[in-house]
């Protein structure tokens, strides 16, 4: 049996809506999420239907307009700024499509900016930077810039940054967008392994069948609601035909 200790991420009847003009846009109607550590977890849906949304809340970035999100147990709705500040250097991690590596510091001195910020000693962030840089198979470019990495490169110091603070929480908003096939595959494998290996809950939004493949659950975010069924069929529209639970019934998940 799982205890709570196991839990990364919860999401308990979350709503998001946005004023534009005289019209309210309800983007998350009562969403509900349960994480456990050392789940890769894909997150689909169509453009605008909320995914970014949703990695936002989790992250911290914004606020619900009603609902709870607990992230590694702490009640992050309830925080004022500055505590969101320290839980978001502290607990989540954050991987973009395009990377925003510094284009003034090297590979290494990228993945040290996280400590930096929370005044880690030099010794120990510039040790910690280079173990995180052998992690994810590129320590060998540790004092190359930013442009002189190949897009798969620079993800995957990416990656190594976005764990700098040995976060609970790995949010990845189309990590592999621009990266190509083989590359972007090398990608996911290298963020489950590292999910499973030290516990922490990633959770991956992406239009990529393939990336999608390659998670322990499929979730749709489909008018607002987060539900584990159809998937299969939300990906034959583009002619890819993802396996991801029982096809029979629309059940949202459990929270």
């Amino acid at each position: 049996m799982n205890s709570d200790d196991d839990i990364a991420v919860v999401c308990i009847d979350v709503f998001r809506e946005f004023q534009d003009g005289t019209r309210v846009i309800k983007v998350l109607r009562g969403t509900n999420l349960t994480v456990r550590k050392g789940d890769f977890i894909a997150i689909v849906g169509a453009s605008g239907s909320g995914k970014t949304t949703l990695l936002n809340l989790i992250g911290g970035l914004d606020k619900p307009t009603s609902g709870t999100i607990l992230v590694d147990d702490i009640d992050i709705t309830t925080l004022n700024d500055d505590q969101m500040s320290e839980m978001r250097r502290h607990k989540v991690g954050v991987l973009f499509q395009d990377q925003h590596l510094l284009p003034i510091f090297t590979a290494l001195e990228n993945v040290e900016v996280p400590m930096l910020l929370d005044d880690v000693r030099v010794e120990k962030r510039h040790k910690k930077a280079i173990e995180l840089l052998k992690a994810v198979g590129v320590e060998h470019r540790a004092h190359h810039m930013p442009h002189e990495l190949s897009g798969g490169m620079r993800s995957r110091v990416a990656l190594a940054r976005a764990l700098a603070n040995d976060p609970a929480v790995l949010l990845c908003d189309e990590p592999t967008g621009d990266l190509d096939h083989k590359t972007g595959g090398e990608i996911i494998s290298l963020m489950k392994n590292l999910a499973k290996k030290e516990r922490r809950a990633v959770l991956v939004v992406t239009h990529d069948p393939e990336v999608a493949r390659m998670a322990d659950k499929i979730l749709l975010l489909r008018d607002g609601v987060l539900v584990e069924e159809l998937v299969g069929a939300f990906f034959q529209v583009s002619g890819v035909d993802v396996e991801a639970g029982p096809k029979d019934r629309d059940t949202p998940v459990e929270g």
